[in-house]
């Protein structure tokens, strides 16, 4: 029995719906909005002193949505079936469409502000946010109309946002009959990685198998939710879904046009180490999906909890003594929900919970090694957070790219650590399983942009049915995978499973994982560099990134991130790991 707390804590949050100061919280959250809207219309204040007021008040209702949205979205995600959790929701998108409200009144206001660094200049306050402030301005020309925006947003309630709440229910409630049992999603998914191939097989037939209880208001969902970006690109004022994404991402199509040239060019190496994959367990016409994530070598290894909290204590703290300990007291204090359970959605995420300085973190743990580098994937997050610390809110929201960068520094740490050290026996396995890995990071990521990018472009013209779907995302993994792939056993239900499709507001997200996984590289080649000095520079990296353009952070760490050459860099250090595994793969088999 282990002695680790399987579920995270909320309750420093609230001890529960019924909590007073919950209840206080959420039903003053619109007002308060509201009241921060009417502050900004007084005409009679200077603009440093109007723009400060604002700048406290946004403050403030930045820290209770963050503790309110935190104690619901968490336990909805363990618990979809929480009747409290989801009438709460319903409340806090309704005072969702206020704040939007009050953050777009406060952007036109500044936008109006014609000598804004001088105003900037006279505030120490003002200082402090001063990139957040120019970005407003900025940005304020892509707001929608005023005399409309109410009426988008409300009808945004009923729209996308509905929608991506019924896609959440649609995955963590549907059953799934594999062999004599009927298990979560999550649980049959997780199967993909046992070592008796068999389980692997039959889990996935199992789990396509499944997707028909689901997938046309599946497709519903999506349609609807894509749609909507559109129209919600149109009335912003940008070109495309794409445009509008980078934009919000601080990114250009100049760096995406990189990144996606890089990949390309690298896709035939990562075809050449699932083809060798695929002849060392015997298969003939490339890997068939169900083999994907099987374990390969002569570890099978798995991981109890309390192995992998010693590991990821000793391996990251190598690094630096403090992530150690910030590690552990992860698990102490309970910030981390492990094992999947009827209800909970699959898959694993970090929340920040800034103003208390902590984390919480989501995952489905069940004992491989993948699962021990999830969980440092999500650590790094909230070792992100942590490096942010203290920073207003509007200096913390750092766009979608760069996200991944600590996340997949700690991916890239764990694996280089474990490696060093690991018996010759296990070194196959290991080596494997980031490579793996760093396929779903590159390869399916690249099929799930492609697949993005139809559908939103499909919608211009018609809602496409299920087995639209279905075909492209064949061709998408056709067009990523290629010959990889056994051409007759790949995942057509791809789409109705990973739910960031579904998330309304932020499309694409998607290629901010293949940026991350070799911006990340990029940025722990220069911890190799530069030794246990580059530690400090590291966190003063990670703490900027909600304060400056990515091509601009990037910088910063000395990379060119508008240059292909810096993705193949990143990518050759994965083609060396592949030329190495082909070989130990050749010599087994």
């Amino acid at each position: 029995m282990s002695n680790i707390a399987d579920r995270w804590d909320l309750t420093y949050l609230y001890s529960g719906f019924d909590d007073e100061q919950f209840k206080s919280d959420i039903a003053s959250l619109g007002d308060e909005a509201k009241n921060l809207m009417a502050e900004l219309q007084n005409s009679d204040l200077p603009a440093a002193q109007l723009i400060e007021k604002a700048v406290q008040g946004s403050e403030t209702i930045s820290a209770k949505v963050d503790r309110l949205a935190n104690f619901i979205q968490c336990t909805q995600a363990v618990d979809a079936t929480n009747e409290a959790a989801n009438a709460a929701m319903d409340q806090l998108m309704v005072a969702f469409t206020a704040l939007q409200l009050a953050s777009s009144a406060m952007a036109r206001t500044v936008a109006k502000i014609d000598d804004l660094e001088a105003v900037i200049a006279s505030s120490e306050l003002l200082q402090s946010v001063g990139f957040a402030l120019r970005e407003m301005k900025e940005n304020a020309k892509h707001l929608i109309p005023e005399e409309i925006e109410p009426w988008i947003l409300d009808m945004q309630l009923s729209g996308g946002a509905a929608f991506s709440q019924l896609r959440d229910k649609l995955d963590s409630t549907l059953v799934v009959d594999y062999r004599d049992e009927k298990l979560p999603l999550s649980g049959v998914r997780g199967k993909a990685y046992d070592p008796d191939p068999a389980v692997r097989k039959d889990a996935y037939e199992a789990e396509i198998a499944s997707y028909a209880k689901m997938d046309l208001p599946m497709s519903y969902c999506l349609n609807s939710i894509k749609m909507e970006a559109r129209t919600l690109a149109k009335a912003r004022g940008f070109e495309s879904v794409l445009d509008m994404t980078l934009e919000d991402s601080r990114m250009d199509r100049e760096t995406l046009d990189a990144l996606w040239t890089a990949v390309r060019d690298y896709l035939p190496h990562f075809r050449r180490y699932l083809k060798a994959k695929a002849k060392y367990l015997g298969h003939k016409n490339g890997l068939p999906f169900y083999d994907l994530f099987a374990p390969v070598g002569e570890s099978t290894k798995k991981y109890t909890i309390e192995e992998a909290r010693e590991i990821l204590i000793r391996e990251m703290g190598k690094f630096t003594p403090k992530m150690g300990e910030f590690i552990d007291k992860a698990f102490e204090d309970r910030w981390i929900d492990l094992y999947p359970r009827d209800g909970k959605t699959g898959g694993a995420f970090c929340s920040s919970v800034h103003s208390f300085d902590r984390s919480l973190v989501m995952t489905n743990f069940q004992g491989s090694f993948s699962d021990v580098s999830t969980i440092a994937h999500e650590l790094g997050h909230a070792w992100h957070n942590r490096c942010m610390a203290g920073l207003p809110y509007m200096m913390i929201n750092e766009p979608m790219p760069l996200a991944e960068t600590a996340s997949i520094f700690n991916e890239t740490m764990l694996s280089w650590q474990v490696l060093k050290s690991c018996a010759p026996q296990e070194r196959m396995t290991l080596l494997e399983s980031g490579i793996m890995e760093a396929t779903q990071t590159v390869v399916d990521i690249y099929s799930r942009f492609l697949f993005e990018q139809e559908v939103i472009d499909t919608r211009a013209d018609h809602a496409m049915s299920v087995e639209e779907l279905k075909a492209a995302m064949l061709r998408a993994q056709e067009a990523s995978y290629g010959d990889g792939l056994d051409p007759e056993i790949r995942h057509p239900y791809m789409w109705a499973c990973k739910c960031h499709y579904y998330w309304s507001g932020n499309n694409y997200y998607n290629f901010p994982y293949a940026f991350g996984l070799l911006f990340g590289k990029g940025v722990f080649a220069k911890y190799l560099e530069k030794g246990s000095d580059f530690a400090g520079d590291y966190c003063k990296l990670l703490r900027s990134c909600g304060s400056m353009p990515v091509a601009d952070v990037a910088a910063s760490a000395g990379i060119d991130v508008r240059d292909p050459d810096f993705w193949r860099s990143s990518l050759e250090v994965i083609r060396k790991d592949i030329d190495e595994f082909c070989d130990l793969a050749e010599k087994a088999v």
